[in-house]
């Protein structure tokens, strides 16, 4: 553990203060709306002391907005990054428009049980007694709700609703 005295931890304490209101005004200027100046300032301090003391430093002003525009910068690149890949998928779910039109989207009309078995048994082909064992009901279960599922698939396909 390094021992400071406390004439260094006031003296660094002195710099800092000096400094702060200046840096957090060119933080503002600098760096980007969506990132809070006070931030910046103090991840360029938290580097700074990581190296040395800022009272060990031949500028601490000019190394701290040097960094601090470094730090700006850093966050401006990241944000575009961000902003892309958000605009990217935006375009890509504009892009998708409407649904491919396919008889599957009818089965959306049906309860999620009811819709399991009929996909399983119509499209994929599943006899009842594998579907019962997919879906942890007997043979028999699975045979009235595919039933139930038909008439209603039926009804709302005829206009009677469902």
């Amino acid at each position: 553990m390094i021992r400071t005295s406390p004439q260094v931890l006031d003296e660094e304490s002195r710099v800092f203060v000096e400094l702060y209101d200046g840096l957090r005004r060119f933080a503002a200027v600098v760096g980007p709306r969506e990132v809070d100046p006070d931030d910046l300032v103090q991840e360029a301090v938290a580097q700074a002391l990581r190296r040395r003391r800022l009272t060990e430093l031949d500028e601490p002003g000019a190394y701290l907005r040097r960094t601090i525009l470094n730090l700006a910068a850093n966050e401006r690149r990241r944000l575009a990054i961000t902003r892309g890949a958000f605009a990217r998928l935006r375009s890509e779910a504009e892009d998708v428009g409407e649904p491919y039109p396919s008889d599957l989207s009818d089965l959306l009309r049906l309860a999620p049980h009811e819709r399991a078995v009929l996909y399983l048994s119509e499209v994929e082909g599943y006899r009842y007694a594998e579907i019962g064992d997919m879906l942890g009901c007997s043979e028999a279960a699975a045979r009235k709700r595919a039933m139930r599922g038909r008439r209603r698939l039926i009804a709302a396909l005829a206009g009677g609703g469902g």
